[in-house]
């Protein structure tokens, strides 16, 4: 098994699709064609994980906190994300992110929150900022419609999640004067014609775009093929998730049991008993508004600013600031397991117990 064929194993898991579109999702550094020996996974690249694997080389590292997070135009050595990255290219170690698609999916590292927290009825909340995508329609003759959808699936277009081919077709009517110098497939020149048609729509990446509708194009038997691309936000997925503790708690009880199941201190807004809890892994201040709204009493999260707090506080939504790192940590666990099962007979490496909060 190559690391290739190790990620697209370890997508099937969580879909690299999922992912937000500002994250840096999937290969990272390396090469796909590698032969996949050893694996290593970690929380974050950190000096400790780099001399780790440096000492004790893996041919593919993944990670859950992308290492390159802005974008660069040089690798150089020196203590920051590119040198050690520049690190990691020195020794030969390939690096892959596997950050939010493990958010967001069920079982991932939100739910895993959800669990250490002792929720129960879970459900998502707080959609994610999905990458870029189009929705390619056309208008296609029936006996045409299998082969005109297969080849835009082919291109890359009608993925969600694990399903692949994912379109959705409607009967109706297409109407055209075919003029000079034309050569219709149906129909007679200069004269209107009606021909019964399925519309065909499908979702691609945008960086597919060029390539779906180009295989449309090629497959299609009009001579002239009618289509539409338009930018779309489908298909995202819920980075937090809201449930109920199983009875009534008050808020520094609960805040004392949270820090004793997470390991570090927490900082806490509010008071008063609570049951319904909203989790988000990381930061997750922006999806204050989106917490209270679902109806929760406290927010479980990292990262919050003190007008934030202020804000929460506004609207009668207490917060538990566990840490970012902290707040991910249950999650770790989930990572390791599905990365261990991807990789089959490759050798794993654990490295998530190396600790990134920069916190002491």
């Amino acid at each position: 098994m190559n690391i290739g064929e190790f990620l697209d194993r370890l997508g099937i898991v969580a879909p690299w699709t999922d992912a937000a579109g500002w994250d840096p999702s999937g290969l990272q550094l390396g090469d796909p064609a590698v032969e996949l020996r050893r694996v290593g996974v970690c929380h974050e690249v950190t000096d400790a994980v780099v001399t780790a694997v440096e000492s004790e080389p893996v041919d593919l590292l993944v990670t859950y906190h992308p290492l390159l997070f802005r974008p660069t135009t040089r690798l150089v050595a020196g203590p920051s994300p590119r040198g050690r990255a520049w690190r990691l290219a020195r020794a030969g170690v390939s690096l892959a992110v596997a950050h939010t698609s493990f958010d967001v999916v069920p079982g991932g590292v939100a739910d895993a929150l959800a669990d250490a927290v002792g929720l129960v009825d879970t459900e998502g909340f707080g959609v994610t900022d999905p990458a870029e995508q189009v929705k390619v329609v056309t208008f296609v003759p029936a006996e045409a419609v299998e082969t005109v959808a297969a080849a835009m699936a082919a291109a890359g277009g009608g993925v969600i999640g694990t399903y692949s081919a994912c379109s959705f077709r409607t009967e109706g009517t297409g109407a055209f004067v075919a003029g000079e110098g034309s050569a219709p497939v149906v129909g007679r020149l200069g004269a209107p014609s009606r021909e019964p048609e399925v519309r065909i729509e499908m979702v691609a990446p945008a960086a597919r775009r060029e390539r779906v509708v180009a295989a449309l194009v090629a497959a299609h038997p009009y001579e002239r093929p009618a289509y539409d691309v338009y930018p779309v936000t489908a298909n995202a997925g819920f980075v937090g998730r809201v449930g109920d503790l199983p009875s009534e708690v008050d808020l520094a009880d609960f805040a004392a049991a949270v820090t004793e199941r997470l390991g570090d201190g927490a900082r806490v807004s509010g008071s008063g008993p609570m049951r319904r809890v909203a989790v988000v892994p990381g930061s997750g201040s922006s999806l204050i508004e989106a917490a209270a709204a679902a109806g929760a009493d406290v927010l479980v999260t990292g990262d919050v600013s003190h007008h934030r707090m202020v804000e929460a506080a506004d609207l009668g939504l207490a917060v538990v600031d566990v840490g970012h790192a902290p707040s991910e940590r249950p999650g770790m666990a989930v990572l390791r397991r599905a990365v261990a099962t991807a990789a089959g007979e490759a050798e794993l490496v654990d490295l998530t117990g190396y600790d990134p909060t920069p916190w002491r």
